[in-house]
């Protein structure tokens, strides 16, 4: 006898004994399990819960669980079911048969265990055992609930549940692990310096309204990050721009008579007082005011305790900047579509997270008619783009909107392009934003370097750096200021 034919033997007398075996308490729990996971809504709502949590190991789980089923779906139900075309089992004689409606679709491989195990792999990568575990028998009961009903075969159960793990693995090469996207491990260290523990000689700016999220974190627990400057920094200076304010002037004054200059706010003003106090003597500190930024990030500070901590530590790291037209930028400048793509995720990010905003944003933005990608000429070389990523230092990661660094003081910049394809440019684009993976299209050039020239035809060009947007005239040079801005960052 064949291998395939024991198999199926063996596959058809499992099913037989959990299908027609009778459980107390059971017969009305389980069929009602089984239909809360139909369209994945159960994995769904517990994402919901997860990302209103606060907590960023249960976004991050809830963002992963969700790109998981996102992966596992389709690969089952376009894929597996087509290609195989299993009949469903009999229903005939199941005690369950009448609480259950069989399903028309074929039955290799299971679609529900398949997005069961990849929400429950992806959420065990990045929340708590306490999450994790209650989320993996949950997952494992949808598993059982399918052959209990009769829906299913337990190969069809297997082989569902192998996909979808799969498929949780397949994250990671999509969206790196939350311990992979953190610190830049390598910096400068520059001298430590004595600073008054009171906070003498600090002058802080804060913008609660400008954090990442709008309003997360601190600010949403009740505690702004003002008061917490004040209780932990009592002589600190604590300036807190108005509706009226212009707020480059309220840095500018701020760095001209710190001895150390602390921001507040989003990676936007985190740049501005870069640019005030790049190639002087005069530390900057990165305070998050809710959810840290992608430089707070690399710096280690992801709460306003930690970037008091870091103060009191002296700790001096000295890094990189980037410039563009007289702009100075931490993180990345971009042009083409990018500008209104970062403007829809940061209206969406406090919400469901940044990885859902920018995915919701690219499709947002090139589901438009009017969306078209920009004539460029970049280093000499002209180019139809649909967005040009240029990021201070080498970042790790591949895609839209990478977020790693390895080091803050490499001298280069971090330059990648996505051109226009001559069929169905709209789909490659957002294809190649969805799946991360750049390298894969012959659109797609990256490259490193310490300048960058880039013009336009028209003569104007619309930039974001760091988020924020200004448009400039004629040719504009992108280049480094190595080892020039001086960070306080936790002690390792």
């Amino acid at each position: 006898m064949r291998l395939a034919e024991r198999l199926g033997r063996m596959d058809r007398r499992l099913f037989a004994a959990v299908a027609g075996a009778r459980l107390p308490g059971l017969e009305r729990v389980v069929p009602a399990l089984s239909r809360a996971a139909d369209n994945s809504l159960l994995w769904a709502g517990i994402a919901g819960a997860l990302a209103v949590s606060g907590r960023r190991p249960l976004r991050r789980a809830a963002t992963r669980g969700l790109l998981a089923v996102s992966l596992a779906s389709p690969l089952v139900n376009l894929v597996g079911k087509q290609a195989f075309r299993r009949s469903r089992p009999s229903a005939e004689g199941l005690p369950l048969a009448r609480l259950v409606k069989m399903p028309l679709s074929a039955s290799f491989p299971s679609g529900h265990s398949a997005s069961a195990a990849a929400f429950a792999a992806a959420v065990a990568m990045e929340a708590p055992r306490a999450v994790a575990v209650p989320v993996g028998l949950l997952a494992a009961g949808v598993c059982f609930s399918r052959v209990y009903t009769g829906v299913h075969y337990p190969g069809d159960v297997l082989a569902g549940a192998a996909v979808g793990v799969a498929a949780g693995a397949i994250t990671l090469r999509l969206w790196p692990e939350a311990a992979e996207a953190g610190r830049a491990r390598a910096a400068v260290t520059a001298p430590p310096v004595p600073l008054d523990p009171e906070g003498e000689g600090v002058v802080a700016v804060v913008d609660e309204g400008a954090g990442p999220g709008r309003g997360a974190g601190a600010a949403e627990a009740g505690t702004r990050t003002a008061d917490v400057l004040r209780a932990a920094l009592p002589r600190a200076e604590i300036r807190e721009p108005g509706p009226g304010d212009d707020l480059g002037e309220v840095v500018r004054q701020a760095a001209s008579r710190a001895k150390v200059l602390a921001v507040a706010g989003d990676d936007a003003l985190v740049s501005r007082a870069a640019g005030q106090v790049a190639r002087t003597a005069t530390p900057l500190l990165v305070v998050p005011s809710g959810p840290p930024g992608d430089f707070a990030r690399a710096l280690g500070v992801l709460t306003a305790d930690e970037a008091v901590a870091a103060y009191r530590s002296g700790d001096l790291v000295s890094v990189d900047v980037g410039e563009a037209a007289g702009r100075t930028f931490v993180d990345s400048a971009s042009l083409g579509v990018y500008p209104e793509v970062l403007a829809g995720r940061e209206r969406r990010r406090g919400r469901i997270g940044k990885w859902p905003a920018l995915l919701w944003a690219m499709a947002e933005v090139l589901g438009r008619d009017d969306a078209r990608p920009v004539d460029l000429v970049v280093d000499g070389v002209p180019r139809r783009a649909w967005l040009v990523f240029v990021g201070n230092c080498r970042y790790e990661v591949r895609g839209a909107a990478p977020t790693r660094r390895e080091r803050l003081e490499d001298g280069l910049l971090d330059v990648r392009i996505l051109t226009a394809a001559d069929r169905l440019p709209r789909v490659r684009a957002l294809i190649s934003v969805l799946t991360g993976r750049f390298k894969l299209s012959r659109h797609y050039r990256q490259w490193q370097a310490d300048t960058l020239r880039i013009s336009s035809p028209s003569g104007r060009l619309r930039i974001a750096c760091d988020g924020e947007v200004f448009t400039a005239a004629g040719e504009v040079r992108f280049t480094k200021r190595p080892r020039s801005l001086l960070v306080l960052r936790p002690v390792d």
